[in-house]
């Protein structure tokens, strides 16, 4: 996945994105730094993109010693 890709983020966090771009566009910011301070506030509220690729891994065994 290249830098920029946005198909890891969830529908909410790609609206919230595009509110906070809005709101900081109303408050006279450029776009490029609109955009870049919204989605820095999407990664930081909620940690990056959220969708999860579905993954198969080995189940863990543990071996009691009795």
């Amino acid at each position: 996945m290249p830098r920029g890709d946005k198909s890891s983020y969830t529908d909410k966090q790609k609206r919230e994105a595009a509110h906070i771009e809005e709101s900081e566009k109303a408050q006279g910011r450029s776009t490029d730094a609109a955009e870049r301070i919204a989605w820095a506030t999407v990664n930081k509220q909620d940690g990056g993109g959220k969708k999860k690729a579905a993954r198969k891994t080995a189940k863990k065994t543990t071996r009691s010693t009795s």
